[in-house]
C-alpha cells in the first residue's frame, strides 16, 4: 500500500512492455508476411503446373548446362530448374554449407543428354535472390527437373515439385 493523491492505494504492477523495437517490429512484420505468403503458396500447391504447350512458355535456344540444376537460355540468361538441388561442381560448395551429395559430373551430363535434342520449352516462375530465373523446363513431354530427380541426379528442394 502506498499513499497517493486519493489516499491509500494498492500498488499497481507496472504495465507490461508491449512496444517492439523498430528492428523487432520489422522482423515480426516480415515473418508474418512471409508466413501468409507461404500459407497461400502451400495451400495453393506452389506454382501452377504447366505443360510444354502452354502459351506462357518460350523456346530455350542454345541452352548451356553448367551443372545438374542450372540452365542458361539466350532468352533469360542464367536460370535454375524449379524445385530441385543437384550436387555442386568441384570447389563450388562453400565451407560450412550442407551440399547435395552425389556425382556432380554425372548429374550435369545427364541433364546435357536430356537437352541434347535442342527442343526445350521453359516457363519462368520467378526470380531468385541471386537474380536467376527459376524455370520449369521440358524436352518433349519430359519435365527436366523431374527427370533429374527420377534418375537420382538431384533431390527435391526449394519448392513443391510435382512429378507424375
Amino acid at each position: 500500500m502506498r499513499r497517493g493523491r486519493r489516499g491509500w492505494q494498492k500498488r499497481r504492477s507496472p504495465a507490461p512492455k508491449t512496444k517492439l523495437s523498430n528492428r523487432a517490429f520489422w522482423t515480426v512484420t516480415a515473418i508474418m508476411s512471409a508466413s501468409a505468403f507461404g500459407a497461400v503458396w502451400f495451400w495453393d500447391g506452389g506454382p501452377s503446373v504447366s505443360s510444354p504447350g502452354d502459351p506462357d512458355t518460350f523456346a530455350c535456344t542454345a541452352p548451356y548446362i553448367h551443372d545438374g540444376d542450372n540452365i542458361r537460355c539466350q532468352e533469360t540468361g542464367r536460370g535454375r530448374l524449379y524445385g530441385i538441388d543437384a550436387p555442386e561442381m568441384p570447389g563450388a560448395c562453400r565451407p560450412g554449407r550442407s551440399c547435395t551429395p552425389g556425382d556432380p559430373i554425372a548429374s550435369r551430363n545427364h541433364l546435357r543428354s536430356l537437352t541434347a535434342s535442342g527442343d526445350i520449352r521453359c516457363r519462368k516462375i520467378e526470380t531468385d535472390h541471386y537474380g536467376r530465373a527459376i524455370l520449369q523446363c521440358w524436352t518433349g513431354q519430359t519435365d527436366l527437373a523431374c527427370a533429374q530427380v527420377k534418375a537420382g541426379h538431384a533431390v527435391k528442394r526449394y519448392g513443391n515439385l510435382r512429378c507424375r
